[in-house]
């Protein structure tokens, strides 16, 4: 299998699969001397893990990242960095149903078409679950970050047809996580808790978007051809599992602007250049320009629900299918560590991929 590893200059390779003895990845091209909180790689999992509330799966996996490599006493070494996350709770009789069926939206037909072979349980390597290693790797590049004073801060803005309402909110770490579903809007939030709710009654599912911001990236950050900062942006979100929809700056609603609307002027303030708007969204001609870099990532419903549904199995007969087992009815508020988790991958890359250039940085 093909397509493990993400990054160039800092790249990350993940392994496992949902339901086998751990998950767990290899981080290569990090920096000497980063020294690594262990605590906060471990409250970055937590935002992430299952059980976390009444609204999410109810699998209880402690998440605990073990380093294999690639640090001694507290610092990066400059080899790669190896660690694991040992699977716990796996309850793979609730999947023993699945072994000749194809769940609706799913990759089980796509897996066995591709390989001949698929892990019915959970869905081996295209379960969600794999998206804990990213969170690892994430935490230590936002470690890096931190010495640029670069911020990666991601929230819920909308989950079903319930969407923040309130422009002036405060948008911080702290109003974020005090949210159960990491809305830093109070009303919305409320709003978005009791859709979750009703939903997980019912058996159903939404879906929703999150919104992040990248503030003091500095300008120059990107490749102008096939790996423009916003394209590798785009990627990093699109490989994350339920992910529908990617748009940055202004997206979407620049089709329907004109150019004397739309286009950023610069202006100089203190000898500083500046854009008098951002509807670029921070980033020009594939390049960060020094501006608040800001997208919003779109995540479809979760594929599994408690619903009766139709279906074929593997030799090709229409069969009636009902979930079983232990699902999120909402994806999107555990999703916000990994948003940010992925963006600060990109970021940490094309900050190294400066340096080798010799740019200011």
């Amino acid at each position: 299998m093909a397509g493990n590893s993400f990054g160039k200059i800092f790249s990350f390779t993940s392994f496992g699969e949902s339901h086998g003895v751990a998950i767990g990845g290899i981080i290569d091209g990090c920096p000497s001397g980063i020294t690594i909180d262990a605590d906060y790689v471990q409250s970055e999992l937590n935002r992430r893990k299952p059980g976390q509330s009444e609204i999410t799966s109810p699998r209880s996996e402690d998440d605990t990242v073990e380093f294999l490599s690639g640090i001694f006493e507290g610092k990066t070494t400059g080899t790669p960095i190896g660690f694991i996350i040992k699977n716990k709770d796996q309850q793979s009789k609730d999947y023993d149903h699945l072994k000749n069926v194809y769940r609706p939206s799913h990759a089980d037909y796509t897996y066995d078409k591709k390989y001949g072979v698929r892990d019915h349980r959970g869905g081996g390597r295209s379960s969600a679950r794999e998206t804990a290693t990213r969170v690892v790797a994430g935490a230590i590049a936002k470690l890096i970050l931190k010495k640029y004073k670069i911020e990666v801060l991601a929230y819920v803005s909308q989950i079903g047809s319930v969407s923040m309402d309130n422009d002036s909110t405060v948008i911080s770490s702290e109003s974020v996580e005090q949210s159960m579903v990491r809305c830093p809007d109070v009303n919305s939030s409320e709003k978005m808790i009791a859709l979750v709710q009703q939903l997980k009654k019912e058996g159903d599912s939404t879906g929703g978007i999150i919104s992040c911001n990248i503030e003091n990236c500095p300008a120059g950050l990107g490749e102008p051809v096939f790996d423009k900062l916003h394209a590798d942006l785009g990627k990093a979100m699109l490989i994350i599992n339920a992910v529908k929809g990617f748009e940055f700056g202004h997206g979407f609603k620049s089709a329907a602007m004109r150019g004397s609307q739309l286009n950023d002027s610069f202006r100089n303030e203190d000898g500083k250049i500046l854009t008098k708007s951002n509807f670029s969204g921070g980033i020009q001609g594939g390049i960060s320009n020094g501006e608040r870099i800001y997208f919003k990532v779109a995540f479809k419903p979760v594929a599994t629900i408690m619903k009766q549904q139709q279906t074929v199995n593997k030799s090709g007969e229409n069969v009636d299918f009902k979930a079983e087992g232990r699902h999120d009815p909402c994806v999107v508020p555990r999703a916000v560590p990994i948003v940010e988790s992925m963006a600060a991958l990109v970021l940490v890359d094309h900050l190294l991929r400066n340096n080798l250039y010799n740019y200011n940085t």
